[in-house]
């Protein structure tokens, strides 16, 4: 499955199959909870978060690569992000983009 952030992919005509999303919400448990508010006094990265967000991403990823697939696509185009809080130490992200298809 290709993705791309972009609205066309070089020497290939598109039919546009319709918007696939997957989502996650994504929490770490209390004993690293505490341990990364720690970390907020002395300042740096949050690594525990860090990790915790890149797997929600890859996991929303899947899920939105399972529903183009699912449509037949070829591909998704125009690939976007988005994050949110839920409460406190967990977070939605969103994976979302349009499901093609190569035109021969």
């Amino acid at each position: 499955m290709i993705l791309v952030n972009t609205e066309y992919i070089s020497g290939r005509q598109l039919q546009m199959l319709g918007l696939v999303k997957g989502s996650t919400i994504q929490s770490k448990n209390i004993g690293k909870d505490i341990s990364q508010s720690f970390k907020t006094l002395v300042g740096g990265e949050l690594k525990a978060y860090t990790q915790m967000m890149d797997e929600a991403r890859d996991l929303a990823t899947q899920r939105m690569i399972r529903e183009a697939e699912a449509l037949g696509a070829d591909a998704v185009v125009n690939v976007r992000f988005a994050s949110s809080a839920v409460m406190q130490g967990a977070a939605e992200v969103i994976a979302y983009g349009t499901a093609v298809k190569f035109i021969q």
